[in-house]
């Protein structure tokens, strides 16, 4: 069960460690969500680890961290929105094929006292600077929080939310590090469990000019590629997509790598002319110019085309929460 843990990870602390968990007969793990706005190609990484999870022999809860995305000023604070943007994402693991998983939300969990009494024992055990350098988990700068102290207190709940929880492996991308990493030095302080980090790449924003560390977001429409897109939409943003000819460096060989291989296995180019049965072959020709940009956006968009049809299929038929988070959004 090794290998369908680590598979398509960018990172895991530690292998030891999760080789042990893996031989215990009853094992957690948990993934948190901030109900925040649209679902993105990225979530489709997390959905396909979660399965594999799952048939690991974990027992896998979804946290939808509403408490957290309030906090984080997501969707005007409006917990309304929120909620129904959590009821949208278990609509989005469905259409996935995401079974056998536990829900829960974060406001039910800290109706219980004991929430809060690890979240203070868990700030005893934890300066401000380190704190602040867990921050980035929230896609905002330290500085926001000193206008609003609040946001000091998000990273203290993801560690809460990790131990109330009591997981063996916390999964989440690998831009959780900070936060994950947290949770195991204060683990060890209070000689409790330290989960294993498990962490899936990221998907850059298609709009990265450059800069791989920024991810798709689902503020920045034209930066994301969402599951309910239709083939138009693909076809449309790939082709504006960055991707300089012969640098491999960019979204949309990202998406080739880490969402389009592991599902098929092989990617052709021109109708067939081309084909490549690995990532890396792949790459080595496209640093060398005989695959053109465009050839491989098409191809890309084809692709992605089969993966998200039927997840379009299970929102034509369930149509609910989506259209009522479009119309919070659109206020």
């Amino acid at each position: 069960m090794l290998d369908v843990v680590a598979k398509n990870l960018k990172e895991i602390i530690t292998i030891d460690e999760l080789k042990e968990v893996l031989k215990k007969e009853n094992k957690k793990a948990y993934i948190g969500f901030e109900p925040s706005g649209l679902v993105h190609l990225g979530w489709l990484m997390c959905g396909e680890k979660v399965k594999d999870l799952v048939n690991a022999g974990f027992d896998v809860t979804i946290l939808l961290a509403d408490w957290h995305a309030w906090i984080n000023d997501k969707l005007n604070g409006d917990m309304e929105a929120i909620k129904t943007c959590g009821e949208y994402i278990k609509d989005s693991f469905n259409a996935m094929g995401v079974k056998n998983v536990k829900y829960i939300y974060a406001s039910d969990m800290v109706r219980d006292e004991k929430y809060w009494h690890l979240v203070l024992k868990i700030a005893k055990q934890s300066s401000l600077a380190r704190v602040r350098r867990a921050m980035d988990i929230m896609g905002r700068q330290a500085e926001e929080a000193e206008k609003d102290v609040s946001k000091f207190i998000y990273p203290l709940m993801q560690v809460a939310d990790i131990f109330y929880l009591n997981v063996d492996a916390a999964l989440g991308g690998i831009d959780q590090r900070h936060a994950h990493m947290l949770a195991r030095d204060i683990a060890e302080k209070m000689k409790i469990k330290k989960p294993v980090a498990l962490h899936t790449p990221i998907i850059s924003s298609l709009k990265a000019s450059g800069r791989m560390d920024v991810k798709m977001s689902k503020s920045k429409p034209e930066s994301a590629i969402f599951v309910h897109d239709d083939y138009e939409m693909i076809e449309k943003k790939l082709k504006k997509a960055y991707c300089p000819e012969g640098i491999a460096e960019n979204p949309v060989m990202e998406i080739a790598h880490y969402i389009i291989f592991p599902y098929f296995g092989e990617i052709e180019i021109l109708s067939g002319k081309l084909k490549f049965y690995s990532y890396e072959n792949l790459e080595e020709a496209f640093i060398r110019k005989e695959v053109h940009p465009l050839d491989l956006k098409i191809s890309i968009a084809s692709y992605l085309n089969k993966i998200l049809e039927p997840i379009r299929n299970y929102f034509e038929k369930n149509p609910k929460n989506l259209e009522m988070l479009k119309s919070y959004m659109n206020k």
